[in-house]
């Protein structure tokens, strides 16, 4: 458990992907999933109407728009949110800044895509954020998404067992966040607990990603 309460430690990662916009991708693991996840989100095809949660600098929403017909891509920091849409630069591209634990779609998406999100989501917000998702698909739809258990010793401020990390900015400012390490198998479970059925595979790097939809009923 962290220290902070959950509010403040939520409103903390906001400011710091604000803070770290500059200088994202010189932070960022080097490959944004590498290879097999950009050969893996061919195969998915994220056609039609998609929906990017937490769409950071635009990196994905660029990729996702060679098969989507539109995306509209929501992020609780502006300053990330300007680098999207000065980097995907596209009329099929709708940018919506909200923090995703209060906010709710306007209407229904034939894909949902995250990419690097759901480990900043907390254990306790895990259900909810999963509702969420299911709002705002489509029925029989799916959901894409691509993440990382990777977490160094200096950012364990609190131990391995606990959810909450530090990072720094290249000028030395901390912040805390939240970064859960979940493992392949163990997602899918859980995710099957709520009723979606995903396949959730490991890469040969640090990487891992999801897809899915919801269960069928038997």
């Amino acid at each position: 458990m962290s220290n902070k309460e959950p509010e403040a430690l939520l409103a903390e990662q906001i400011e710091y992907y604000r803070a770290v916009a500059s200088e994202f991708e010189s932070l960022s693991l080097p490959g944004w999933g590498g290879p097999e996840v950009a050969d893996a989100l061919e195969v998915f095809r994220p056609t039609k109407d998609v929906l990017e949660l937490a769409c950071g600098a635009g990196m994905w929403a660029e990729r996702l728009l060679l098969h989507a017909t539109s995306i509209t891509a929501v992020d609780a920091a502006p300053e990330m949110l300007a680098r999207a849409q000065a980097r995907v630069g596209s009329a099929s591209a709708r940018f919506v800044r909200a923090d995703l634990f209060s906010w709710g779609p306007d209407t229904r998406y034939d894909v949902v895509f995250f990419g690097f999100w759901l480990s900043h989501v907390p254990r306790d917000r895990f259900e909810l954020f999963w509702s969420l998702v299911d709002a705002c698909l489509k029925p029989g739809r799916r959901v894409f998404f691509v993440d990382d258990a990777f977490r160094t010793p200096e950012e364990l401020i609190e131990g391995e067992s606990s959810s909450t990390i530090q990072r720094r900015l290249n000028n030395g400012t901390a912040h805390h966040i939240v970064k859960v390490p979940y493992q392949p198998a163990n997602l899918e479970t859980k995710l099957a607990s709520l009723g979606w059925s995903f396949t959730v595979t490991q890469t040969s790097g640090f990487f891992y990603w999801g897809a899915g939809g919801r269960a069928r009923p038997g």
